[in-house]
């Protein structure tokens, strides 16, 4: 195989990843300058396999750490391998800094070792390199990195990453035997890990949820300035995924009785 097909090759098995992967949230979506939809499948790929390392499968701790660190080899150093061909070549052509990917795989590595967060400082700093990364990447992607804009964008992602922890409370406890929660805060509240383990949804419970709602609605409001600040397809995606975001909340919001269920957005 030559080179081109290699990476032609390279460039459709992350497409094909992409496509494969329900989320609430639009993956590499048509309303996407085309341009650009080959490189967020390919951050994409990138993004969901240094996740799965982190959480899919039964390999003990020290092999996650290992496979984390081959995956940073990688994007350091270059290789053959298809997901890396296909990023070297997204990084170079479109002149992406390198700092976010690393920032990624610090959080999927911080996955396998913390499992608790005592305040919402230390879980916002979690979401600053597991979340912030890519919307930071996708407007490096359309020459729409300014100050602002990645300070908006950071917003949006943050807030985005807290409505998946919000949607997902049962299973991150049950299945990796994390909370995602500030511990000061259940506590501030009456809440306490059994809450989470047999899914009670009382009234300590119902307003500890209000209030991390609440405040994950604050950020994403403020962030939803960036969709108005940028053009074309690109500002109509941001503001589709913003609104997808906002409409999460607001079925979360609407179901306080059933504390764990998990809202799902039709494609329409």
């Amino acid at each position: 195989m030559s080179n081109d097909e290699a990476l032609r090759a390279a460039y459709a098995e992350c497409a094909a990843l992409a496509a494969s992967h329900y989320e609430n949230f639009p993956v590499a979506s048509h309303l996407l300058p085309r341009r650009i939809r080959p490189a967020v499948a390919v951050i994409y790929a990138f993004a969901r396999g240094a996740d799965d390392i982190a959480d899919e499968g039964d390999a003990p701790p020290e092999e996650r750490l290992l496979a984390l660190e081959e995956y940073r080899e990688c994007l350091r150093d270059g290789s053959e391998d298809g997901l890396f061909l296909a990023l070297s070549d997204v990084i170079e052509r479109h002149q992406l800094p390198r700092q976010p990917f690393f920032d990624l795989l610090d959080a999927f590595s911080q996955d396998v070792q913390k499992r608790r967060y005592a305040d919402f400082p230390e879980l916002l700093d979690y979401c600053r390199r597991s979340a912030d990364p890519v919307g930071r990447l996708m407007l490096h992607l359309v020459g729409e990195a300014s100050e602002e804009n990645l300070r908006l964008s950071d917003q949006v992602c943050s807030a985005l990453q807290l409505i998946n922890f919000y949607q997902d409370m049962e299973q991150d406890i049950h299945e990796n035997d994390r909370i995602y929660l500030p511990l000061d805060e259940m506590a501030r509240f009456g809440v306490d890990e059994t809450h989470l383990r047999e899914g009670v949804c009382d009234e300590a419970m119902r307003e500890l949820l209000a209030f991390q709602l609440e405040r994950a609605e604050e950020m994403m409001r403020e962030g939803s300035a960036l969709g108005p600040r940028l053009k074309g397809r690109f500002g109509l995606e941001i503001r589709l995924i913003i609104q997808g975001g906002l409409m999460v909340l607001e079925k979360l919001t609407a179901q306080q009785g059933s504390c764990f269920s998990r809202p799902r957005l039709r494609r329409l």
